[in-house]
């Protein structure tokens, strides 16, 4: 099974593109583990020794994918803010747009985000890399709440993380923007949104 194209940041070299391609398409139909580098090489149409001009190894290849394939999700999520709008409108909307570009290549996001967990120390570093940037948009969006931390932001993404890895779980990855009502209420709960009216005032109890 083959995934989409993936587009990738338009630094890489042409060779390296392609071996980011290819490493998604073999470790997608055969998963990590069984991955090799002589099949990656092959996808990709190049020689060993170009493959090691760009990576150490099996895993740096991987990991240069997985932090291309999420630079660009998050780029799609930056783009897909209207900053004329309230803060809540701008965080559903972008996570939205998040949330569709990751389902538009549902086995690209399946494997990476299952297979990020298989890489030790170092794939939960570039892990945290990408969920900080995520966490990072969140308070720079959400400005004006005193109440929503650093922390709080992260809490966030975290709770968005495990939405869609139980949505994957499900066999539902190509469904992931249906995401997009609960982790945006996700958001809203940790800045205290939901407990205001539509004016910043505080809710009225029943």
């Amino acid at each position: 099974m083959r995934t989409r194209e993936t587009p990738f940041s338009p630094t890489h070299s042409d060779h390296q593109g392609r071996l980011l391609q290819a490493m998604a398409n073999v470790a997608a139909s055969q998963g990590l583990a069984a991955a090799s580098i002589a099949a990656v090489v092959a996808e990709a149409g190049v020689s060993k020794r170009t493959f090691y001009e760009h990576f150490s190894g099996k895993d740096d290849c991987f990991l240069a994918l997985y932090r291309a394939a999420s630079g660009s999700a998050l780029r799609t999520l930056r783009e897909a803010v209207d900053p004329t709008q309230p803060w809540q409108h701008q965080v559903e909307r972008a996570l939205g747009a998040y949330l569709a570009h990751l389902a538009a290549g549902p086995e690209l996001v399946r494997m990476l985000f299952v297979e990020i967990h298989h890489l030790g120390s170092a794939g939960a570093e570039v892990r945290r890399e990408v969920m900080q940037a995520l966490a990072d948009f969140m308070l720079e969006t959400i400005r004006d709440r005193s109440a929503f931390s650093p922390d709080m932001a992260m809490a966030a993404v975290g709770g968005i993380h495990e939405l869609v890895l139980q949505a994957i779980e499900r066999g539902e990855a190509a469904q992931l923007e249906g995401l997009t009502p609960g982790a945006s209420k996700v958001v809203r709960l940790l800045a205290g949104a939901d407990k205001e009216n539509e004016n910043g005032l505080p809710k009225q109890a029943v």
